[in-house]
């Protein structure tokens, strides 16, 4: 059979493309000279091994056998930046910002799951957004939505109260943590009940929420070609399209986002409609006009009206919200919950402390705030088991980043500063960073929540880690650090405090954690084709040392 010259063009096409992919093995570029581990694959490189849910290991000798930045290899041979040295996060995160930048599907992504935005925004349109939502996550606001919380938190302790009397042995507190954060976010958040606080109750729009993330990752290979898909055609046949795609994920995953929509709509127009007819209507909705869409709405018709939000912009902010709260509180919450189990001691510990403060006075923000113990928890949790193991960005131009810890290269030379060309991939390990013994010392992989309750290492508080919350980087940094996490760490103490008031938490097998989008428990022992997110423990009335109000 005679090859036509069109057919022989496609090969030439294909073979240069394959060539121009693969031209890092055979060419020495800038990153050359970085130490990292051998490619395990020609076409997948070490990606496998880094986004592994059982991918600890590897991760912690990226750490310790290369130091604050290694070379990992990415599709074809392509080189991958695994970074987590402090000074290199600086220019990451604040200094060289728009250098360091989301991969080009992410806002196309975010836009097509959560509508217009913080996720989806860019540049100055974000810093506008931002520069909105800024005041109703003041510390002001959050003081007035603890009593939110406390309901929300109250419900959960008669559901797992009433398990007990009932002889249930054994309670899924991964699943009870998620449904907490989901609530919580809902009426504090938006104003809305998702009604998940009792077995087998969840609305339309909370059913979507948490299913959309689990049939999206079934995806995930293909979310780069987003950005190009979104140029064919017009909004209404690219919908025809994915309605008639024989995909059921695809076409699942959009009615979940129409779902959200049509409820973000419904949502917005219950509050601006109360908002118009004054506070006292405004009080009698669920919130009682403190929770954060409420707050936003007043802000956004007092501002200017170069500062005011568009509704769209507006709407995108309740599916952002919701996101951005529930999986990483959950999986943070469920980690601690875990911790506790298998140290009684600190348990009791923080039982002791939650129960002389309630004694004193009813649970409120200061009263929280001034927990030593329990904020000592938190935060060596959250450095310990980020709920994140690592960020993904790309560099948009060539740039430099120095180093703070300099690295050894290939060739035995001290590296202080990494030539990186534009498009490289550079993964930033949020949880190398925070636990990198040079700056936490040797115990760095150990629980310790005591390291908190004296001054920090020097090494620590000289290194400028440009995390938003305590010398870690958990909740990120810079102009895109996590808004919302003084509530999160507000919505955690309040769930503990009640929670370890009352309840003795013991687990009743041991527990493996999966490294993925969110990391999440399962049972060690699941097989290996069932590996579902599921967190099995013992829950007991704590009615010994003090009384207990259950």
């Amino acid at each position: 059979m005679t090859l036509t010259s069109i057919q022989w063009g496609l090969i030439s096409a294909i073979v240069l493309l394959a060539l121009y992919r693969l031209r890092h093995l055979f060419i020495r570029g800038p990153l050359h000279n970085i130490a990292g581990p051998p490619s395990a694959s020609l076409f997948t490189g070490n990606l496998k091994q880094l986004f592994d849910s059982n991918g600890w290991a590897f991760h912690r000798s990226l750490l310790e056998q290369y130091g604050s930045v290694a070379r990992v290899t990415d599709f074809l041979g392509a080189p991958r930046l695994f970074v987590s040295d402090p000074l290199a996060l600086y220019h990451i995160v604040i200094k060289d910002l728009p250098v360091y930048d989301e991969f080009p599907h992410h806002y196309k992504l975010c836009y097509l799951l959560f509508g217009d935005g913080l996720f989806a925004a860019e540049g100055e349109e974000h810093r506008k957004q931002r520069k909105m939502l800024n005041p109703v996550f003041s510390a002001k606001h959050l003081r007035e939505i603890v009593p939110i919380f406390l309901d929300v938190t109250y419900e959960l302790r008669a559901v797992i109260s009433n398990k007990i009397k009932s002889g249930v042995e054994e309670i899924d507190m991964l699943d009870w943590m998620k449904r907490t954060a989901l609530e919580l976010i809902g009426r504090a958040g938006l104003g809305h009940s998702f009604d998940v606080m009792q077995d087998g109750s969840i609305d339309e729009y909370g059913s979507s929420i948490k299913s959309l993330f689990p049939i999206l990752y079934d995806f995930a290979m293909f979310l780069a070609a987003i950005p190009h898909l979104m140029k064919i055609g017009s909004p209404s046949f690219r919908r025809f399209v994915v309605e008639s795609s024989p995909s059921r994920g695809i076409r699942q995953i959009k009615e979940k986002v129409d779902v959200m929509e049509k409820t973000s709509k419904h949502i917005y127009q219950q509050k601006l409609a109360a908002l118009h007819q004054g506070d006292e209507v405004l009080a009698k909705q669920i919130g009682g006009g403190k929770d954060i869409m409420s707050l936003l709405l007043k802000e956004n018709l007092m501002a200017s009206e170069e500062d005011r939000l568009s509704v769209s912009q507006v709407l995108g902010q309740m599916s952002t919200l919701i996101f951005a709260a529930m999986d990483t509180t959950s999986s943070a919450l469920s980690r601690i919950l875990c911790i506790l189990a298998t140290n009684p001691e600190a348990q009791n510990k923080l039982r002791k402390e939650v129960r002389e403060a309630h004694a004193l006075a009813e649970f409120s923000y200061d009263t929280l705030d001034k927990l030593p113990y329990l904020e000592a928890i938190c935060r060596e949790t959250l450095r310990l088991h980020p709920p994140n193991a690592m960020i993904h960005r790309r560099s948009t131009q060539d740039s430099v980043l120095p180093l703070s810890m300099p690295v050894r290269g290939r060739d035995g030379s001290t590296i202080t500063k990494i030539p990186v060309p534009g498009g490289t991939p550079v993964t930033v390990s949020l949880l190398s960073l925070n636990r990198n013994k040079v700056l936490w010392g040797d115990d760095a992989y150990e629980w310790k929540p005591e390291r908190w309750l004296k001054p920090l290492p020097a090494a620590i508080t000289d290194s400028k880690i440009p995390g938003v919350y305590s010398n870690i980087m958990t909740f990120w940094g810079g102009p895109r650090g996590c808004i919302g996490f003084k509530f999160s760490l507000l919505e955690m103490k309040v769930v503990l405090a009640v929670l370890v008031e009352s309840f003795r938490f013991e687990l009743t097998q041991d527990i493996a954690w999966d490294m993925g989008i969110i990391t999440v428990p399962r049972p060690a022992s699941a097989p290996a084709d069932n590996k579902s997110p599921f967190l099995p423990m013992k829950v007991s009335l704590a009615e010994d040392e003090d009384k207990c109000i259950v």
